[in-house]
């Protein structure tokens, strides 16, 4: 198995890039979002790689970092989920988003995944609650952003400005508080 990859980053591809060490250049898919962290064509790139390989397909999937690729790897342990469906997860959810996702079974965060319905979703929760095991203990405080997340939605806002909203409120307070708070950085915009 290749976990990392060093090299001189040689291209930029639609879906990644290609990574030259010793001479032979890897062909890497990778999330728009890790994409936008890589240095400059020439210089040197570090990814932490998976690779996938099955009858018709041999292919390294990178991150630009371990628990990126962890995530990667219990994505693709989980029924129904492959390679491309969990890139897309980690190309709309950091690996800590898709874990608070779970921890308080925020289907709507998981639904503005681009391919994730609210079946998918839902499979998504029961399957990964034990896979991911102590880093979805639920708290009180991460519990209440699914119903923040819920009234936003209500409102007419966007996944994205959920998103971004969900991102910068304090994590504890009561459910109204954090509405409050995410319509206040809301209207700032």
């Amino acid at each position: 198995m290749i976990g990392r990859l060093r090299g001189l980053l040689a291209a930029r591809t639609p879906s990644g890039m290609v990574i030259e060490a010793g001479g032979v250049g890897y062909e890497v898919n990778i999330t728009p979002r890790d994409q936008a962290l890589l240095p400059d064509l020439g210089a040197e790139a570090v990814v932490h790689t998976h690779l996938v390989v099955r009858d018709d397909l041999m292919a390294l999937y990178g991150f630009d970092s371990e628990s990126g690729r962890d995530m990667f790897r219990i994505l693709i342990g989980s029924s129904g989920v492959g390679p491309s469906l969990a890139m897309s997860i980690l190309a709309a959810m950091r690996p800590d988003e898709v874990r608070m996702a779970v921890a308080t079974e925020d289907i709507g965060a998981l639904v503005a995944v681009p391919g994730i319905g609210k079946r998918t979703a839902e499979k998504l929760i029961v399957g990964l609650r034990p896979k991911l095991g102590a880093l979805v203990e639920r708290s009180s405080a991460s519990g209440g952003l699914a119903r923040v997340r819920e009234a936003l939605d209500s409102l007419g806002y966007a996944h994205s400005e959920i998103r971004e909203a969900l991102e910068g409120i304090p994590r504890e307070g009561s459910v109204e508080e954090q509405v409050r708070s995410a319509l206040r950085m809301l209207a700032r915009r």
